[in-house]
């Protein structure tokens, strides 16, 4: 019984992964859609883009961190 709660447990961590990849997804195509529209702001919004991806991507790190921490700790 322990097993399937790690199992169920590591699993619905790493849905935060499929999240951060619609996320990410998200992210840029607002970039081009406002690079589209405003072409001499490129430079600024490729910054926040930038910014946006990595507190993403932190947020997917996380979440595969704690499922390894569920899968083998527990």
């Amino acid at each position: 019984m322990l097993e399937g709660a790690k199992s169920m447990g590591a699993g619905a961590a790493t849905i935060a992964s499929a999240r951060a990849a619609v996320g990410i997804g998200n992210v840029f195509s607002s970039l081009i859609h406002s690079v589209a529209r405003n072409p001499s702001l490129a430079k600024q919004l490729f910054g926040y883009a930038i910014l946006g991806f990595a507190l993403i991507e932190a947020i997917a790190l996380f979440a595969s961190m704690m499922a390894f921490l569920i899968s083998s700790v527990f």
